[in-house]
């Protein structure tokens, strides 16, 4: 009889201690990472082969317009003591197969309006 209220006590300590934000959880990271010397390569009036070599793949190509391509990457942190949660995007607009505009939370080189060749 002296060992009912140990076992519940013993119960109550490791049920709750599944509430508690000590468990590990992992971070989710999704979409394409991109780096900024990356992005930094992209001139104007690269081809959309160009474009996908420096990047990689889009994470969306627009089903309706086909000269829109979306890189984004999203990472849900697990634990709060990690930092905060990230988004980044980066949208491309191409125009005849050749990159007109790039628009998002990345910096462009300072010759990004200057062509390859």
């Amino acid at each position: 009889m002296k060992l009912t209220p140990l076992i519940l006590c013993l119960v109550a300590t490791i049920t709750l201690s599944g509430c508690s934000n000590w468990i590990f959880r992992i971070d989710i990271p999704q979409g394409n990472y991109l780096d900024d010397r990356d992005v930094k390569k992209l001139r104007i009036e690269m081809t959309k082969e160009q474009v996908q070599f420096v990047l990689g793949q889009p994470v969306i190509k627009d089903s309706f317009d086909p000269d829109t391509w979306y890189y984004v990457y999203e990472i849900k942190r697990g634990m709060e003591g990690r930092g905060n949660d990230l988004r980044k995007e980066l949208i491309i607009t191409f125009n005849d197969n050749k990159l007109t505009q790039v628009d998002g939370d990345f910096e462009l080189d300072p010759e990004f309006n200057t062509p390859l060749s």
